[in-house]
């Protein structure tokens, strides 16, 4: 998993709440048995005029000119600035893989679903949680300036503003620790790989009979 430090992106403003799993990946796209190639169709009902499906070529499909992500200022944002209540609806982990294949890093807002949320920090793409009055401005600068960049230091779980202003954000400290090291699950077993060999020697000397 990719290590989250200090990063530094353009933002696009979703001006919506309760953007649900449904619309960051529509439900044909989860049939899948792999973990890739779900970033062309994140937002796909949002993005295209047409119905998408598994596999389709985007080349042969009517882009939506009126969604914010089509817009060519904001092809290579890498920051979503979002409202109430983002990632609601129903469990389905692809809404984050969507995400990041898509290519975001982090995501704003003033609330997220709390499965989402958790599903977000265990794959590497960071949820920010600002105060409603926080989003706000944030969206009333992406109006002045399209092309609006920030920063964020998790070290110091600080969004930088370039007019000089800083938000503060909470994360826990072991979700802090796992993004910072770039540990995904396997990282965080790994992270114990003695304890556990001496845990099985012991057992494996105590009851041998078990194999």
């Amino acid at each position: 998993m990719e290590k989250f430090t200090t990063y530094t992106g353009g933002v696009v403003p979703l001006d919506r709440d309760h953007v649900d799993t449904d619309a960051i990946i529509p439900k044909q796209f989860l049939k899948s048995i792999k973990r890739t190639g779900f970033g062309v169709n994140a937002f796909d009902e949002w993005r295209y005029l047409d119905r998408g499906e598994p596999d389709q070529p985007d080349q042969v499909r009517t882009i939506n000119p009126d969604f914010i992500l089509n817009q060519p200022v904001y092809q290579k944002a890498t920051i979503l600035l979002a409202r109430h209540n983002f990632g609601c609806g129903s469990s389905r982990e692809h809404a984050v893989w969507a995400l990041q294949q898509y290519g975001f890093r982090a995501i704003l807002a003033d609330s997220f679903a709390d499965i989402f949320y958790n599903n977000s920090l265990k794959n590497g793409l960071l949820p920010i949680q600002l105060q409603p009055a926080e989003i706000e401005h944030l969206f009333g600068l992406t109006r002045l300036l399209q092309s609006y960049e920030l920063t964020i230091d998790l070290v110091a779980q600080r969004v930088r503003l370039v007019e000089g202003v800083e938000y503060t954000f909470d994360i826990s400290p072991f979700h802090r620790n796992r993004l910072l090291n770039g540990f995904d699950d396997i990282g965080i077993t790994l992270q114990h790989a003695e304890k556990i060999k001496h845990f099985e020697a012991q057992q494996k000397s105590a009851q041998p009979w078990l194999g």
